[in-house]
């Protein structure tokens, strides 16, 4: 299973969802749906610009955990 811990990393960041939408130029819908680990996928350039604007690495963003 893949969870993207944007919620996390956002809260440690102390940015908002509308900060993050700015700084990343994603909508705050696509955002949303990242946060509440409903994507499908996710571009590589999208993993980017979230690494950068939240100064982290993508490993701080997705875990990987194996279903039980």
């Amino acid at each position: 299973m893949i969870i993207v811990n944007l919620d996390v990393i956002m809260a440690k960041r102390k940015m908002s969802l509308n900060e993050l939408s700015e700084a990343v130029g994603i909508t705050l819908a696509n955002l949303s749906i990242l946060k509440n680990n409903k994507a499908k996928a996710i571009r590589f350039s999208t993993l980017e610009a979230l690494c950068k604007a939240l100064e982290c690495r993508v490993e701080d963003i997705i875990e990987y955990k194996e279903d039980i």
